[in-house]
């Protein structure tokens, strides 16, 4: 009895292995050099950072590492930040001043009484009060130009010198709201793919920098080349103390690498073509690159007849071993950390509709923080990419209750 028991158990661990593979990393374990060290230490952390887009009370509800913001919707219309939020400083031709209803620009998203800029300030201070690092995302090209997103935003936008000159104003203000402060930064997600879907060199795509820019970027060519060494030098110089990293879309070379069914596609080679791409803009000098999971919870696209779950038995494609393979990858070749940002918040106890859709990245990723770090991971970071997707105050408290298991016992990243 004894011995068929044994036999039993031996049977049942197999087919759970095979079930759910180990994950040993893009490099097979083999990178030695720990990414995402230097960052984290810089922070003053050590274990892989947990955050979310969030409301005050949930961030009150758990410790989390992070907590991150959107910068969008538009700039001032002037050719600098308004000196008052009150008078004289109107967005898309609607007045700041709150009499007139609020206006789209970020530095008057407070009392128009108070200095513009202060809605940042106070995020910042918001999240060093609770122990956690600010993270923006500074995604102004596309709603501050008004043109189609897409290709038209690095065609007609980066090239409109005028539009230019008022955006990187817009940019220096923020990053001097920051100061000496300490923050993440990242900058226009998205921006690059569509560029590299347009060319991948670059250096041949041009945009209005040093001639939009001569007070921080005089040096840089008109290219998005430059547009992308323009932003890390322009962070470096009015935040000294924040750490600035681009995006990298997965479907910027033409396969869409974290939707792929396709077993024979070189999923470690597509994100070699992306890292090569964003190497050319400046990106590997940066701290960190993000990446994004999905714009949606996989229940919504589900509801259209779109597939976007990923296996969590690693067995069929899409599915988590390949994405952290492309990430991980990608890590490498920019030797740079990733942070997985805009992670779908959704689980199964949603019911698909509005504000509550299913989705399985959450559990998956803090049950398997294991394989986040083996794929060069620094971080996650979850939040709704839409209104009307699940968010960390609609999912029932999962996101929640998850973060406090982890924060009782972190995953150190550099053990």
């Amino acid at each position: 009895m004894q011995s068929l028991l044994t036999s039993l158990l031996l049977v049942a661990a197999c087919s759970k292995a095979a079930a759910n593979p180990p994950f040993a990393g893009p490099d097979g374990g083999a990178a030695g050099a720990c990414l995402g060290g230097p960052l984290l230490s810089s922070l003053g952390k050590s274990n892989l950072l947990m955050g979310a887009s969030m409301s005050d009370q949930t961030a009150a509800a758990a410790a989390f590492d992070a907590r991150y913001l959107y910068l969008s919707g538009g700039i001032f219309d002037g050719a600098g930040p308004c000196a008052s939020c009150a008078s004289g400083c109107a967005s898309k031709g609607h007045t700041c001043a709150n009499s007139g209803g609020g206006c789209a620009w970020w530095g008057c998203y407070q009392y128009d009484q108070d200095p513009p800029g202060k809605y940042s300030r106070d995020f910042v201070a918001g999240a060093k009060a609770r122990g956690e690092i600010p993270h923006f995302t500074y995604y102004q090209i596309l709603q501050a130009s008004g043109v189609s997103e897409g290709a038209p935003e690095v065609r007609q936008a980066a090239n409109d010198a005028a539009f230019m000159s008022r955006y990187f104003a817009d940019f220096r203000f923020f990053l001097q709201q920051i100061g000496t402060g300490q923050a993440l930064i990242q900058v226009e997600p998205d921006f690059w793919g569509y560029a590299e879907q347009l060319g991948s060199d670059p250096h041949q795509l041009s945009a209005a920098v040093a001639s939009a820019n001569a007070p921080d970027c005089s040096a840089e060519e008109n290219s998005v080349a430059g547009l992308g060494r323009c932003y890390l030098a322009m962070v470096r110089k009015y935040a000294p103390n924040a750490k600035v990293g681009l995006h990298g879309s997965a479907w910027a070379p033409g396969i869409d690498a974290l939707l792929n069914k396709d077993s024979s596609v070189d999923i470690a080679g597509e994100a070699r073509k992306l890292g090569a791409f964003l190497k050319a803009v400046g990106a590997d000098r940066g701290d960190f690159v993000t990446v994004d999971a999905s714009d949606r919870d996989a229940g919504f696209y589900a509801a259209s007849g779109r597939q976007t779950f990923w296996d969590p038995q690693n067995q069929t494609l899409p599915h988590f071993h390949q994405a952290f393979t492309w990430a991980g990858a990608l890590a490498v070749s920019l030797q740079l950390p990733v942070i997985f940002w805009q992670v779908p918040v959704g689980n199964a106890a949603q019911g698909n509709q509005a504000d509550h859709w299913k989705d399985n990245r959450v559990d998956y990723f803090f049950a398997h923080t294991d394989e986040l770090v083996a794929s060069h991971v620094a971080g996650a970071f979850f939040g709704a990419g839409a209104r009307g997707q699940t968010t960390p105050e609609s999912d029932g408290g999962n996101l929640i209750a998850k973060m406090r298991v982890y924060a009782a016992a972190p995953r150190a990243i550099c053990p």
